[in-house]
């Protein structure tokens, strides 16, 4: 069964920011399709695993900012949080080089943190895998 990433992270982003998407912050389209490459490279169930490391790599970044710590950014991060350095096939490259590019995009965009498409990106590869839409940092989130 082919996994739909594309339309479940669109209906994903309508439940954050309304549907249709017109609410959707600005960088919502040019991110759109390097969350696509990540799923694309590694498949639905592997990719969340890689998005979930992604926000890891996120928070890091953010607390070692909040705390004006010095850190070696988010690809570093990235590379430690998903021990991609451990497998350099062309679908860890792919998904890495993706991951640091929506990464840059989202960041200067200062009307969302990457962590809702992250979030949302988790929640559209779970569709139809039986697996949760929502992760503890989402239930803490809304509660």
């Amino acid at each position: 069964m082919t996994h739909n990433f594309g339309l479940y992270f669109a209906q994903e982003l309508g439940n954050r920011f309304g549907s249709p998407t017109d609410g959707c912050p600005a960088s919502t389209e040019q991110v759109t399709p390097f969350f696509t490459i990540v799923v694309k490279a590694l498949g639905a169930d592997d990719a969340a695993q890689w998005f979930e490391a992604a926000r890891r790599a996120h928070q890091r970044v953010v607390t070692a900012e909040q705390n004006r710590a010095h850190h070696f950014g988010f690809a570093h991060h990235l590379d430690v949080e998903t021990e991609a350095h451990q497998e350099l096939t062309l679908p860890v490259v792919a998904a890495f080089e993706a991951t640091k590019s929506l990464y840059e995009v989202t960041r200067r965009n200062a009307a969302v943190d990457v962590d809702l498409f992250f979030e949302c990106a988790l929640r559209a590869c779970s569709r139809g895998s039986g697996r949760p839409t929502s992760s503890p940092l989402a239930a803490a989130a809304t509660a």
